[in-house]
């Protein structure tokens, strides 16, 4: 288990590009002749890889040193036997929305379906009928057969850990902006999942480059933001997105989701295990 800092990529992007996988991998070559255990240790980096976080995102992230292990721990990500919990700040202060699960919606659940964006790629959006209809007679030779992949059940649970605010101060005032920080549960594992159900939840994740305001990918998730405001009126405005996203270029943000909490049952001793990491935020 690695606690990976913000920043950094897990695996290369391309050869030479320094990773957290190639780190590691050279770590435990060196000190193999120490290990106790019949079973060599993994031929390559790319062996030792279970999953991944983006560059973006820091905290806990597995790998493993044996053909077997991986082979095991490939098969609990499937099946979706590894608890997995992240923190994030998010825009605004998040209330009761029409998903939420109890009374006052202090946790509830994002049950969005995640589709390759067409109008964006390699960037992903929330799948609608209208938005798979644009698919219909494109040739998967031309645009790619990953773009036309069906869209994929992408489930994350959040909960309220408390409503904060983002100190914003100058020469002459200061002032707050309202942000929430919450526990989130990717029941399933999707590319991006957290970024596009976060913003198409109307609160973005704050430092989102790509999924947040001004970011690189279609905004609130790829859906039109009048299905947002119905199904969350009290959503994020765009006027305070951009006011955060202002206050994290001019400090320097990194952005603000970090992997928490894994569990799982160990693939050797079959024990049940688990890790915790606090946010740098």
């Amino acid at each position: 288990m690695v606690d990976k800092p913000s920043g950094i990529l897990c695996v290369p992007s391309e050869e030479g590009i320094p990773s957290l996988a190639q780190v590691v991998f050279e770590r435990c070559r060196s000190t193999e002749s120490s290990r106790n255990s019949d079973e060599p240790m993994v031929k390559t980096m790319d062996q030792m890889v279970v999953h991944r976080l983006g560059m973006d995102t820091s905290g806990l992230v597995v790998f493993t040193k044996t053909k077997e292990a991986l082979r095991c721990m490939n098969t609990l990500f499937r099946t979706r036997r590894v608890t997995r919990q992240y923190e994030a700040l998010v825009c605004g202060h998040v209330t009761k929305a029409d998903n939420a699960n109890d009374a006052d919606g202090a946790f509830g659940w994002i049950p969005l379906p995640l589709m390759r964006d067409f109008e964006c790629p390699p960037f992903m959006r929330v799948s609608t009928e209208e938005n798979q209809n644009v698919l219909v007679g494109l040739d998967p030779d031309v645009v790619g057969k990953r773009l036309m992949e069906a869209p994929k059940q992408s489930i994350t649970k959040y909960q309220i850990i408390a409503k904060e605010e983002l100190k914003v101060s100058s020469s002459s005032s200061s002032s707050a902006l309202p942000v929430t920080r919450l526990t989130l549960t990717a029941i399933t594992g999707r590319t991006h999942q957290l970024n596009v159900h976060l913003a198409a939840f109307g609160h973005p994740i704050v430092g989102d480059r790509i999924y947040g305001f001004g970011g690189d990918a279609l905004p609130n998730g790829g859906l039109d933001v009048s299905i947002i405001e119905k199904q969350n009126p009290k959503r994020a405005t765009e006027d305070l997105q951009e006011q955060i996203a202002a206050v994290v270029e001019a400090n320097n943000i990194d952005m603000c989701v970090h992997a928490k909490f894994l569990s799982f049952g160990h693939p050797v001793t079959q024990e049940d295990v688990s890790f915790s990491s606090l946010p740098p935020f």
